[in-house]
């Protein structure tokens, strides 16, 4: 071989250094380094080990694949006219010292050494390199569980600030929706109507969206129970739905006629006496509605298994008195179509009916009860969550049921199935 032309000499150059290759090293793309040169590389590309690029053509590689190229090895050594077995590189994996296998590692000099170093090592702290080996395998491991660990952490955080952002965007249009319906609607508001109970502070829109996030996880699935023969109501197979009777309805629902309240009375299939609980009612299309809570042991009597039916006794000359929490009621309702009220105690015997501004009037209503707490609260649903109102401070006979009334309208009042 003609070792005197370039591309031999180029073949035995090292392209890092320029100087012919000492202990030459091969990549799996073929180029050769000094192994010097290309683990000082190796270490400066990727600190921690991983893979690694060749400084030629880029081609990526693993520092721990590196292979001693016998070969090229020998060429050089002929290129410098120098007998290759009597200069052979020494295993990177014996002691150049003694020749000997790595078995032991030292833990206070933090190096790997022979059998025949392990008297100049007296004193030490050592271990077979092998268990070494093992525990530093299990710290990767950890290290490496700890940081897939912490990247899942931040993609959940990175999930969650995109829901709030999501949120936040549903807040503004809510507030523009709003903004939009006050401009475009203005109305002579009468002072009664001033000084009713409203919950249309923007402010605090958010915050009940929240709120109705979280009274939602105590959903429970109720079914309505069937009442005596003297009701006026009809109940669906899946006693989920309730009808008034044909028999009661007349030709004009317009107004319903509070005197017969009763006959329309019905409640959930279950009692509560502590806990907390939400459900949720499908009003669309009803003109009149009475819904909420209701807990007068003294007035509801339990007829076998077929439901329940209540004390007509409560029924005062104003039908409307009867829904007044002292009677064991917290409701809120719908009447004439656009009339919604809250009934609630007055110091005067007549009962103190409260008028509640909606932007939007509610397609689904939720109910919130709050058993420790003494609170029933009701949640317009279709209006992003918005709080209708809340009765603070009740004050439950032994158990809580829930209270459904249709009034003489014939739309039906549906329960809704929990996470409908």
């Amino acid at each position: 071989m003609d070792f005197s032309s370039q591309e031999s000499i180029n073949a035995v150059t090292c392209p890092i250094c320029q100087e012919l290759l000492t202990e030459p090293m091969s990549l799996d793309c073929g180029h050769s380094f000094c192994q010097a040169c290309i683990t000082a590389e190796s270490e400066s590309g990727s600190p921690l080990g991983l893979e690694c690029c060749c400084p030629v053509c880029q081609s990526r590689y693993q520092p721990w694949n590196l292979q001693f190229n016998w070969q090229l090895a020998e060429r050089v050594n002929k290129f410098r006219g120098v007998d290759l077995n009597s200069h052979k590189p020494r295993r990177r994996d014996l002691c150049e010292h003694h020749g000997e296998n790595y078995d032991i590692f030292c833990k206070d000099d933090e190096k790997a050494i022979c059998r025949l170093c392990v008297q100049e090592h007296q004193g030490h702290q050592m271990s077979p390199i092998v268990e070494v080996v093992k525990e530093y395998q299990e710290k990767l491991q950890e290290a490496l569980k700890k940081l897939s660990q912490e990247q899942q952490e931040a993609e959940q955080l990175e999930a969650d600030i995109n829901e709030e952002r999501i949120t936040w965007v549903d807040v503004i249009n809510v507030l523009r929706r709003t903004e939009i319906d006050t401009l475009n609607k203005p109305k002579i508001v009468s002072n009664k109507a001033k000084s009713a109970f409203r919950f249309s502070d923007l402010t605090g829109m958010l915050q009940m969206f929240k709120e109705l996030t979280e009274v939602q996880s105590y959903w429970v699935d109720l079914m309505l129970n069937p009442l005596d023969a003297v009701s006026n109501v009809v109940i669906s197979a899946d006693q989920r739905q309730v009808t008034v009777g044909q028999h009661s309805m007349s030709s004009n629902v317009y107004p319903c006629n509070p005197c017969n309240f009763s006959a329309f009375d019905v409640v959930g299939n279950q009692h509560f006496s502590s806990g907390k609980y939400y459900w949720e009612v499908d009003v669309s299309g009803k003109i009149a509605w009475i819904l909420g809570v209701y807990s007068t042991a003294s007035n509801l009597n339990r007829k076998k298994s077929s439901g329940f039916v209540f004390n007509p006794n409560v029924n005062d000359s104003n039908a409307y008195s009867r829904f007044r929490p002292e009677n064991g009621f917290w409701v809120i309702g719908l009447q004439n179509e656009s009339e919604y009220t809250a009934f609630e105690d007055s110091p005067t015997s007549d009962p103190k009916v409260l008028t509640l501004y909606m932007a939007v009037p509610p397609h689904r209503v939720g109910v919130f009860l709050d058993y420790e707490a003494g609170t029933v609260s009701f949640f317009n649903v279709t209006n992003q969550g918005s709080l209708i109102y809340k009765f603070s401070k009740c004050q439950f006979s032994q158990t809580a049921y829930p209270y459904f009334n249709p009034w003489n309208c014939p739309v039906p009042m549906t329960l809704c199935p929990p996470g409908s």
